[in-house]
C-alpha cells in the first residue's frame, strides 16, 4: 500500500508541474508581440475634407505583468503631407484564441490583426478595421528596458498622459472641434 501511496504522490507531483508550468498559444504570442514596431501600416486618416496618408506608423506593445496576454502601449501614425506631424493614442490590446485585439482609447476605435507570422524580429499580417483589411510588416525596433521603466499608475499618469493627451498629440491645425479619423488604406 506505501508503494502504491509513493507512485501516486510522484504522479500527481508530476501533472501538477505541467500544470503550473505550461503556456498557452495566446500568452507565447504576448510575450513575442511585446516591445515597439515600425513599419508600413497603410493608415490614413481624414480631416477637413482631404486624406492624408501616414509614411510609416510606430507600435509600442507592453505587457500587463498581471495578465499574461494582455496590455496596453501606445500607437504613433507619422505624416509627411499633412497640417500635423503625427497622430497618436494610447491602446489597450488583448491576445484571444490567437487575434490580436487593439483598442485605441483616445478614438474609441477597435482593430483585429489575424493571419500574422511573429518573430524577435518582424510582425507581418492582416489588420482588419469594419469590412476592410491591409497586409503589413513591421520590424521590431525595441523591447522595453526593465531596469528604466517605472510601471504603476503615477508613473503613467504623471508623465505618458500628459505627454500623450489627446490635444497635443493630434497636433490639430485651427478646427478644435473636428479631429483626424483614421482608417485603412485601399492598395
Amino acid at each position: 500500500m506505501k508503494k502504491y501511496f509513493s507512485i501516486a504522490t510522484m504522479v500527481l507531483a508530476a501533472l501538477m508541474s505541467m500544470t503550473i508550468v505550461s503556456c498557452d498559444d495566446d500568452d507565447d504570442i504576448a510575450y513575442t508581440l511585446e516591445g515597439t514596431w515600425e513599419g508600413d501600416m497603410y493608415i490614413q486618416s481624414s480631416y477637413n475634407g482631404h486624406t492624408y496618408d501616414a509614411t510609416y506608423s510606430e507600435i509600442c506593445f507592453l505587457k500587463d505583468p498581471y495578465k499574461w496576454s494582455s496590455g496596453d502601449g501606445y500607437w504613433v501614425d507619422y505624416y509627411s503631407n499633412a497640417p500635423w506631424d503625427y497622430v497618436a493614442n494610447h491602446i489597450d490590446w488583448t491576445v484571444r484564441n490567437g487575434v490580436i485585439y487593439v483598442h485605441f482609447v483616445e478614438e474609441n476605435s477597435d482593430i483585429q490583426i489575424h493571419d500574422y507570422s511573429l518573430s524577435g524580429s518582424y510582425f507581418t499580417g492582416r489588420i482588419y478595421m469594419g469590412s476592410k483589411f491591409v497586409d503589413f510588416r513591421l520590424r521590431h525596433t525595441s523591447s522595453p528596458n526593465w531596469n528604466e521603466f517605472g510601471w504603476g499608475y503615477d508613473y503613467w499618469d504623471d508623465y505618458h498622459y500628459d505627454y500623450w493627451s489627446k490635444g497635443d498629440i493630434m497636433k490639430a491645425p485651427a478646427n478644435k472641434n473636428e479631429s483626424p479619423r483614421r482608417s485603412l488604406r485601399t492598395i
